[in-house]
C-alpha cells in the first residue's frame, strides 16, 4: 500500500507506530484490506485523528490511524447508532407517511421518536423486526454526502420531513451538514456507520413504545418513541434479555403491591408514599438497627419540626442554591414557611445553643427526619425517587485535626451496613466542584482545596474502592456517594456524605479551644442508609422480596390442618409473639392462616408472600408440643419442638445472620 513521498500522498501512522504513506484520498478500508483480510473483515468504523470516520471516507491529510472493530469498547454504541437507523428505515418502509425526528444510541440500546397520526401498538413491533432483518439482509450500501445547510432544509421540506429540516435549521447558517445514505433511504447525520447494512449483527429486539415530546418540550408536539436493544451477537443479547427478566421479576414497585409493602394515592399527591403495615415493619427494623450501630460511635438522637420560617434558608444558603428543589413555600400569619428539604439548619441550631469545649468534640447528632423535594414528576419512579421521604440523617461537629478519622470512621459504619446486608460490589464516587459552573457553589477556594484535601485522604486511607466525579458536589463542599450494585448489576447511588465548611460561617458554629479562644469547625452530614425509600427500594430488588427472617414484615406463619387444633395453633402464635428479640423492635412477627382452604395453597400462598417459615401443625403436633417447619424455598425441615424451632428463629432475628433457605 506504501507509495512514493508527494504532494499526491499522506503519511498513517498505525497504533503501534507503524507509518505508512498513501495515495492522498485513500480510506481506511483500504489500508485495513493492505494490512489483512481479517483485519479487512473485522473492521467497522475507523478513529482518525481521534475522530469516528467511515472506512469509506477518504483520509486527505496525514493521520493517525486505527481501526475499530466490534472487540472495542466503542463497538456497542456504533452497532446501536446503525441499528437506529435501520429502525427508522423500517417503520417508513412499512407505515408511508410516518416522519423521522431524532434516534441516538442510549445505554443498552436505541431508541428512535416517530411522528406518525396513528398510534403505533406493541402487535407493530414484530412486523418493525421482521423488516429490519430484510434491511441487514440486503446489506444495503452506505455513503456519505455534504450539503449546504439551506439545501438541506429545502431538500427535507421538499421530502414532508418538516422536523428534520427544522433540526437543520438550528444549525448556524453558512454550515455544511452531512447527509448519510443506505441504499435509498437518507438521514441527516454526524455519523459514522458501517459500510453496509450487513455488517451490522442481526442480534437485537425492539423493546417498548413509549410517548415522547419533540425536543423534550411538553409545550411541543408529542412523538411516539419505540425502544431496542442491540448487541455484538446473540449470546449477548440472550444475556440482557435475562437480565431484563430478572429486573422486571425484582422491580420494586411490583413486589411492593404483591407484598403489600406501600401504595401511592393520587388523593395524596405524586412521590408521597404511603406506607402498609407490613412496609412499615422494614422501616421500623432499618431505624432500630441504625440506632443500636451510632450508639455504638457516640451518636445522640434529636427531633426537629418538618416546616420552618423562610429566614433560616437564606441563613443556610438553600433558597438562594438550592430553591428548585423545594416545595413553594406557606404563608402563615404573614411570613413565609418552607417545608424542609434536608436536616441540618436545624441541626446546627441544637450545636449552637449551648458553648462546646474542644473536649466534647466530635459531637455526632442524629435523626430519622421527614424531608420533602420537589423531584421533577418525570423523574418520580415508585420509592427511588420521591418527594416526601424519611432519611437517617446526622452531623458530625469536628475540630479541623478530627475531621479525616471522622470520615473514615463513617465509611466504616457505611461497609458494616453492606456487610451486614450481603452487598459486595460498592464503592465511592468522590464528586468534585465543577471549575465552568462555579456560580453553583460557595465562593471560598482555598476551603474547598482544603476540604477536598481532607477527603481524599481519608478515602485513600480507608482503602475502600473509589472513583472522581467533576460538577456533583454539594453547594457547600464536597461529597462521597457510596455507589451500590444490586443481584442483576443495577447500580444505585445509595447514601451521601460530606464535608461542610459553610455552616461554621452561617451559622456561627464554634468550639472554644484550649487556649480559651473560640475556633471554627468542619460538619460531616452523612446518612449511611440513605432514605427509607430509596434504601428500602434497593433491598426490596437486592432480595427479590425475600427478606432474611430479621428484616421479613411477617417471620412465620402457623398453618393448622384443621379446625381441630387451631386451638393450637394459636398458642404456637401466641408463644411466638411473647418471645423477645434483643435486636428487634419487638416480639417475633408471626400470624395464622385460619381460612378453609387445603394446607398445600395454605403453604402456597405463604411462599408467594415469601415468609421465611411455615409452621404446620396437626393432632400429633399438637400432642406432642411441635411444630412441622417448611422453609419458603420449600425445603421441608420437619418436625420438632416448638422451643427448638423458637431457638432457631430467636437467634436469626437476633443475630440478623439469615439461615432459613
Amino acid at each position: 500500500m506504501s507509495a512514493p513521498a508527494s504532494a499526491s500522498n499522506v503519511t498513517v501512522t498505525l497504533p503501534d507506530g507503524k507509518a505508512l504513506t498513501v495515495t492522498r484520498g485513500t480510506t481506511p478500508g483500504e489500508i485495513a484490506a493492505s494490512i489483512g483480510p481479517g483485519l479487512a473483515k473485522a473492521a467497522l468504523i475507523a478513529e482518525v485523528n481521534g475522530k469516528e470516520w467511515d472506512l469509506f471516507r477518504p483520509i486527505e491529510e496525514d493521520a493517525k490511524l486505527r481501526i475499530i472493530t466490534k472487540k472495542d469498547p466503542e463497538s456497542l454504541e456504533l452497532i446501536r447508532h446503525d441499528m437506529a437507523h435501520v429502525l427508522a428505515m423500517a417503520v417508513q418502509a412499512l407505515y408511508p407517511g410516518t416522519q423521522v425526528t431524532i434516534g441516538p444510541a442510549i445505554e443498552d440500546g436505541f431508541y428512535y421518536d416517530f411522528a406518525r397520526d396513528t398510534p403505533f401498538t406493541p402487535d407493530d413491533l414484530p412486523k418493525i423486526e421482521e423488516q429490519m432483518r430484510k434491511i441487514i439482509k440486503a446489506g444495503l450500501p452506505t455513503r456519505r454526502e455534504v450539503w449546504p445547510r439551506d439545501k438541506a432544509v429545502a431538500h427535507f421540506k421538499g421530502i414532508g420531513e418538516s422536523y428534520k429540516a427544522e433540526l437543520i435549521e438550528s444549525i448556524p447558517a453558512g454550515e455544511d451538514v452531512s447527509i448519510y445514505w443506505h441504499g435509498d433511504w437518507h438521514d441527516l447525520c454526524r455519523g459514522p456507520h458501517f459500510a453496509t447494512t450487513a455488517q451490522i449483527p442481526d442480534a437485537f429486539k425492539l423493546t417498548k413504545i413509549a410517548g415522547a415530546y419533540w425536543r423534550g418540550d411538553a409545550k411541543n408536539a408529542q412523538l411516539q418513541r419505540i425502544y431496542g436493544t442491540a448487541w455484538r451477537d446473540q449470546k449477548e443479547l440472550d444475556a440482557y434479555l435475562l437480565k431484563i427478566e430478572e429486573q422486571e421479576k425484582r422491580d420494586h414497585r411490583k413486589i411492593g403491591r404483591e407484598l403489600e409493602l406501600f401504595t401511592f394515592s393520587p388523593d395524596v399527591g405524586a412521590g408521597l408514599p404511603l406506607w402498609m403495615p407490613n412496609g412499615m415493619v422494614i422501616r421500623q427494623e432499618l431505624e432500630f438497627l441504625a440506632l443500636q450501630e451510632e450508639r455504638k460511635d457516640g451518636y445522640r438522637r434529636v427531633a426537629t419540626p418538618h416546616i420552618t420560617k423562610e429566614a433560616l434558608y437564606y441563613r443556610s444558603r438553600h433558597l438562594p442554591y438550592y430553591k428548585d428543589d423545594m416545595y413553594s413555600p406557606l404563608e402563615i400569619e404573614g411570613e413565609n414557611f418552607y417545608l424542609r428539604p434536608m436536616n441540618c439548619p436545624h441541626h446546627h441550631l441544637i450545636y449552637g445553643a449551648t458553648r462546646h469545649s474542644y473536649r466534647e468534640l466530635p459531637i455526632r447528632i442524629a435523626e430519622y427526619a421527614q424531608d420533602y423535594r420537589y423531584e421533577a414528576s418525570g423523574g418520580l419512579s415508585g420509592l427511588m425517587r420521591v418527594r416526601g421521604f424519611c432519611q437517617n440523617d446526622a452531623h458530625i461537629y469536628c475540630r479541623y485535626d478530627q475531621a479525616k478519622e471522622e470520615f473514615i470512621r463513617v465509611m466504616h459504619l457505611h461497609a458494616r451496613y453492606y456487610d451486614l446486608f450481603n452487598i459486595r460490589d460498592y464503592y465511592m464516587r468522590f464528586s468534585l466542584p465543577d471549575l465552568d459552573k462555579l456560580d453553583k457553589y460557595v465562593d471560598e477556594p482555598q476551603k474547598w482545596l482544603d476540604a477536598m484535601k481532607i477527603i481524599k485522604q481519608a478515602m485513600d486511607e480507608s482503602g475502600y474502592r473509589y472513583i472522581e466525579a467533576t460538577g456533583e458536589a454539594a453547594f457547600y463542599g464536597p461529597k462521597v456517594d457510596f455507589m451500590v450494585k444490586s443481584v442483576i448489576g443495577t447500580e444505585y447511588a445509595i447514601s451521601t456524605n460530606q464535608l461542610d465548611f459553610l455552616a461554621t460561617q452561617t451559622f456561627n458554629l464554634k468550639y472554644i479551644g484550649e487556649d480559651g479562644a473560640e475556633h471554627p469547625l468542619y460538619v460531616i452530614h452523612r446518612a449511611p442508609l440513605g432514605s427509607h425509600e430509596r434504601f428500602t427500594a434497593f433491598l426490596i430488588e437486592h432480595y427479590a422480596g425475600a427478606f432474611p427472617t430479621w428484616l421479613a414484615p411477617i417471620q412465620a406463619r402457623v398453618i393448622p390442618i384443621s379446625d381441630k387444633v387451631s386451638g393450637y395453633g394459636q398458642k404456637v402464635v401466641d408463644t411466638l409473639f411473647q418471645t423477645p428479640v434483643v435486636n428487634g423492635t419487638a416480639g417475633l412477627r408471626v400470624d395464622i392462616d385460619t381460612s378453609s382452604e387445603r394446607m398445600q395453597k395454605k403453604i402456597r400462598d405463604a411462599q408467594l408472600q415469601k415468609i421465611p417459615y411455615m409452621l404446620v401443625v396437626g393432632e400429633r403436633e399438637a400432642a406432642e408440643g411441635k411444630v412441622a417447619v417448611r422453609l419458603r424455598s420449600g425445603k421441608d425441615l420437619g418436625a420438632m419442638p416448638l422451643e427448638s424451632f423458637i431457638s432457631r428463629i430467636k437467634g436469626e432475628a437476633e443475630s440478623r445472620v439469615d439461615v432459613a433457605e
